[in-house]
């Protein structure tokens, strides 16, 4: 049981997300931070053979065979006082909508950045999510043990892209074989880099931090005073950070480091620490389930952390994370109050209670039971189809959190399995995935076969490899007829009259929400223009 007071406990957690573009180091770095925090002895052995050779936060069989995330994982551990709630993201555009959902979770995003690449396309993307949500961001610029664009170089192009003031907490001596360490701003405390002798399978820790002006025995010819100039240079030419300015998402700390090498890591963890926000005021709605006679109006209010309700909502659910129990998961944002395990839950827009006897804590793919959780927690709710993505849960029933998007897909195929006794086994496990956010399930009113919707061509094959994997079942991809699915909304007259006209591109989707396959772009437009009293929509709120 915590000593602690409800708003003291929400004070000290830090839940933030980790994005990036892919291969710029992100899922390295996540294990290095768990390293960092004690929450693992051996970072996920991207060195190590065997079984072994998979990062902890990696848990899919498709992701141990391709070195990619695929999925958004959560692992929670405590360290200096605080408890840490680390959300990785997929950064492969094709699972945008899944690191998107996941980033309504979070209240501070870690941008890593390839020190020889800079920002690329995948990071601007997510950065733009970051700011619709006013998400603040702490910059790691990774891979410092190789060659690197110029410091000064990365730091302009943050300016000029991001529209962000970067603010240098640390400033790097030189990059790749020349790497000698960093120095910190404001303190001129310099942290040298210490290099993996040659053919040597373990790193060497690296030396303690000591005053730059002591550390010319780290230094070749020239480069001690080089490195003295540019901390001049940097500390005159550049904003000292400010932690409001951060907290509005004007300006981002600029850290640097090397996952790889167990390099900048501590320095990373202690700035979440201290400068990452605690969980966040919520906007919601007061509101009672659907179909409530004599309902009082909704009524917009604020969720303070520190209050005593328990409220918060599902950012995601993922099914068969063990695949020998058929279980499924819903992660579960707190947003405020204090949870106990057995506590009655109630779902806001069905109106179902829920006991929570077996709430889970996740490391990854391990998981243990969670005695009581804060608002700022992440926990796995175990359901049967109860629990949805964009689910509100609180004490009352009565408190609904803004639902999360649906985007349009963008390729859309017809999906059919190669043995015809397994289609009803089929329609189970594409709902399943479908309510997991995997891909977007049409069923066409007229005909059998089920169209699937996906962002990228990813996640068909993710798809695809999880029906052999998890359910046994061997399909057929083909390409449908359709180019675009958009949900159509309006007067309940007009949209009758539409979909009578148009019977044989309606479909619905997972929510029973109807949807128009159009064969083309033009088609949208020119079906547009002929029913303006319908609505087309590229996005859709859940929950």
């Amino acid at each position: 049981m915590s000593k602690l007071t409800v708003p003291e406990e929400a004070g000290r957690r830090r839940t933030f997300a980790i994005i990036a573009h892919p291969d710029a180091g992100k899922t390295t770095l996540t294990e290095h931070i768990l390293l960092s925090g004690g929450a693992i002895r051996a970072a996920g052995a991207v060195r190590a053979r065997g079984e072994n050779r998979r990062t902890q936060s990696d848990w899919m069989k498709i992701e141990k065979e391709r070195g990619i995330s695929v999925s958004a994982s959560v692992m929670t551990f405590e360290h200096d006082g605080k408890m840490f709630n680390l959300l990785d993201t997929p950064g492969h555009e094709d699972f945008s909508e899944d690191t998107y959902r996941t980033l309504t979770a979070a209240d501070c995003a870690i941008m890593v950045l390839d020190a020889a690449k800079g920002i690329e396309p995948q990071t601007l993307k997510l950065f733009e999510v970051c700011r619709l949500r006013d998400i603040p961001i702490i910059t790691f610029i990774n891979k410092l043990d190789r060659e690197a664009q110029d410091p000064m170089a990365l730091l302009d192009e943050i300016a000029s892209r991001l529209q962000l003031d970067p603010a240098p907490i640390w400033w790097p001596a030189e990059s790749g074989n020349r790497l000698r360490g960093m120095v910190e701003m404001g303190t001129g405390r310099f942290q040298p880099y210490a290099r993996k002798p040659s053919g040597s399978k373990e790193d060497v820790p690296h030396p303690d931090a000591l005053p730059l002006a002591d550390a010319a025995q780290y230094f070749e010819a020239g480069e001690h005073e080089a490195l003295i100039e540019a901390q001049e240079l940097v500390e005159a030419g550049y904003p000292a950070f400010n932690v409001q300015s951060f907290l509005e998402g004007h300006m981002t700390p600029v850290l640097w480091g090397s996952a790889l090498r167990h390099f900048g890591i501590d320095e990373l963890l202690k700035a979440i620490g201290d400068w990452a926000p605690a969980p966040k005021v919520m906007k919601a709605r007061k509101e009672a389930p659907p179909e409530t006679r004599n309902a009082p109006a909704p009524v917009d209010l604020t969720v303070e952390p520190g209050s005593n309700e328990v409220t918060g909502f599902v950012f995601k659910v993922q099914a068969n994370m063990d695949p020998n129990h058929r279980d499924r998961i819903a992660m579960f944002r707190m947003a405020s109050g204090s949870f106990k395990r057995g506590m009655k839950l109630k779902v806001q827009n069905t109106g179902k209670s829920l006991s929570v006897n077996a709430p889970i804590m996740f490391f990854a793919s391990d998981r243990e039971l969670a005695e009581d959780a804060f608002a700022g927690d992440v926990i796995g709710i175990p359901n049967h189809g109860v629990l949805r993505v964009g689910d509100s849960l609180s004490e009352s029933g009565l408190i609904r959190f803004a639902g999360l998007p649906n985007f349009a897909p963008e390729i859309l195929q017809r999906v059919r399995v190669k043995d015809p006794l397994k289609a009803k086994h089929l329609k189970k496990a594409l709902e399943g995935l479908a309510e997991e956010g995997v891909t977007q399930l049409f069923r066409p009113e007229l005909g059998s076969d089920f169209i699937v919707g996906a962002v990228g061509q990813l996640q068909f094959e993710v798809m695809a490899d999880r029906l052999g994997e998890e359910y046994g079942l061997d399909v057929i991809f083909e390409p449908s007829p359709y180019a675009e699915a958009r949900w159509i909304g309006g007067d309940k007259a007009d949209v009758e009259d539409f979909m009578s006209k148009y019977r044989p591109q309606m479909a619905t989707d997972i929510d029973s929400d109807p949807v128009f396959l159009a064969k083309s772009s033009w088609e949208t437009g020119y079906v547009g223009e002929r029913f303006p009293k319908i609505a087309f929509t590229k996005t859709k709120e859940r929950g």
